[in-house]
């Protein structure tokens, strides 16, 4: 398949339904679905969020009063929110309940420090912040610096709510799902400030019927959302999409390897989603309890947000005895582009085939003319791409253009198949003497050595040149050092892509969801 060539994803039939014609029969706004199901299947079983469990019909009144509550706030249609929150009832609440009210909602974790909540609060500029103080101690943290006042509702447990800010002014309300902006999900902002990422009801629900679909989920299944909502991958894919499709959505705030492994055995979860991180910490805690696996419900499982290496894979499969699926996406694409099918075929280490319907290419520049000619910078264009960073339309024209086209950042390739592989970001491509090295193929090698838990490289600038320095996590007790490591990457890889320098971590920097923090690990380097 050549590249600098558009291409368009197929209308694939998804539950036996054409992608189009689904596409079609959207809701216009993110809180219709469970809704829909709070009238029509009231005593289905919705969310279980510790030892408080909701039918769609409580779900749908707990919407309703959220609702109310932001109007008795002064909180108008237009306006924004912020929620400091983990998963929990009460986020779910709030933001359906905004959702209703054509209000905005900043979704951003409590576990972000002070300043970045401030950065965040700055640039998002709402009309209240909120604070779900009932399950986060670093919510509480933030509310009582913020002189936020903690209620306790009878539907949500207790949250906080910090002062009215007149200052900030509504957006328009737009009539169409397509139009109206839903959330702001807010960039880690290492690197200057935060842009806020306007998704729509539209995109959000695309992503959320189409991965729903491709899972093939439905009212039996019990999903277990882990993921944080305050990220997209948890926000659209296993939240929406198990409230589009009328599932259980069984909430944890925080991901322990024990909850997990006890869920999974006991508590019929049919659907897990993650990082590839999550299944490593399973896989290392039952082995350290000597502890089996099982999980006799479980029928599909996938991870996203990360690379995956082929020995991760092949680990978690075995482990499992399923296919573990893989998917690629980034915020600014609410967030999925691709993600494998469920049947299969699952022999490689691809994202799959492009979601159905959008269009993407792989671009190539003049300087790229002696480089690997199967490798572009991927573009896509569609129903999931974000309408813009809010109040950044500098930002916004540097990845989108006016046509609708979204850069993504990312380098990839595609088989003959139609299966996309993300071979490195455009930011994190190393060039050492001349040849690319892209960071996924150095990890892979290293996740090999049987001792290493975790991998992360980046490049090291040098006078004239490019150097590949690997942080790594082994498993605990282990005595390998950066010499044996380096020596067993040496046997493995082109002597270009080696690394110069093996540094060993007790525990690698992550978000909350998993996903390691190179850009820390780079200001390390600078240091």
């Amino acid at each position: 398949m050549s590249v600098n060539t558009e291409f368009q994803a197929p209308d694939e039939r998804i539950n036996g339904r054409p992608a189009s014609e689904l596409l079609a029969s959207l809701p216009n706004r993110i809180s219709q679905a469970a809704l829909h199901w709070a009238d029509h299947a009231p005593d289905r079983l919705a969310l279980v969020d510790g030892d408080v469990r909701w039918t769609y019909g409580e779900l749908g009144q707990a919407i309703r009063r959220s609702r109310d509550l932001l109007a008795s706030l002064d909180v108008r249609p237009g306006d924004r929110i912020m929620v400091l929150n983990e998963n929990s009832r009460a986020l779910v609440a709030l933001l359906l309940g905004a959702a209703e009210l054509d209000v905005w909602v900043a979704v951003v974790s409590a576990r972000l420090s002070a300043k970045e909540i401030d950065t965040i609060a700055e640039a998002a500029d709402p009309r209240r912040l909120l604070y779900t103080t009932g399950i986060s101690p670093e919510a509480g943290a933030h509310a009582d610096r913020h002189g936020a006042v903690r209620r306790q509702l009878p539907d949500l447990g207790e949250i906080a709510i910090g002062p009215l800010r007149d200052s900030a002014a509504p957006e328009p309300v737009q009539a169409a799902g397509k139009d109206q902006v839903a959330t702001l999900i807010f960039t880690s902002g290492t690197t200057g400030v935060p842009k806020g990422v306007m998704l729509t009801h539209r995109n959000m629900l695309t992503v959320a019927a189409f991965t729903g679909g491709l899972r093939e989920l439905g009212e039996t299944d019990r999903v277990y959302g882990v993921l944080p909502i305050s990220h997209v991958f948890g926000l659209s894919s296993v939240f929406l999409g198990t409230m589009l499709y009328g599932a259980t959505l069984q909430l944890e705030a925080r991901f322990e390897p024990a909850r997990l492994a006890e869920a999974l055995e006991h508590q019929g979860v049919t659907v897990l989603q993650g990082v590839p991180a999550m299944f490593q910490r399973l896989l290392e805690y039952l082995r350290l309890q000597g502890r089996e696996l099982r999980a006799p419900e479980l029928r599909y499982m996938s991870v996203g947000g990360a690379p995956l290496d082929p020995a991760v894979k092949e680990r978690v499969q075995q482990a499992f005895g399923l296919p573990l699926n893989n998917g690629y996406g980034l915020t600014e694409a609410a967030p999925t582009i691709s993600q494998t099918r469920i049947r299969g075929p699952h022999d490689n280490i691809s994202t799959g085939p492009v979601l159905p319907l959008l269009e993407y290419k792989l671009k190539r520049g003049e300087e790229d003319s002696d480089s690997d000619p199967d490798v572009g910078e991927l573009w896509v264009r569609g129903p999931t791409v974000m309408k813009g960073y809010f109040r950044r339309p500098d930002a916004t024209a540097e990845v989108l253009t006016e046509d609708g086209w979204l850069n993504t950042g990312d380098l990839a390739r595609l088989d003959a198949q139609g299966n996309l592989y993300i071979v490195g970001r455009t930011k994190e491509l190393i060039i050492r003497s001349g040849f690319n090295v892209y960071p996924p193929d150095v990890e892979a090698v290293l996740t090999e050595h049987p001792d290493v838990t975790l991998c992360a490289v980046v490049g090291r600038a040098v006078e004239g040149n490019e150097e590949v320095v690997a942080y790594v996590q082994l498993a605990p007790g282990s005595t390998a050092t950066a010499e044996q490591i380096r020596s067993f990457a040496a046997e493995r890889l082109a002597p270009y892509k080696r690394p110069s320098e093996v540094v060993i971590m007790e525990v690698l920097p992550a978000t909350p969801t998993g996903k390691i923090l190179k850009a820390r690990l780079r200001q390390q380097i600078d240091k």
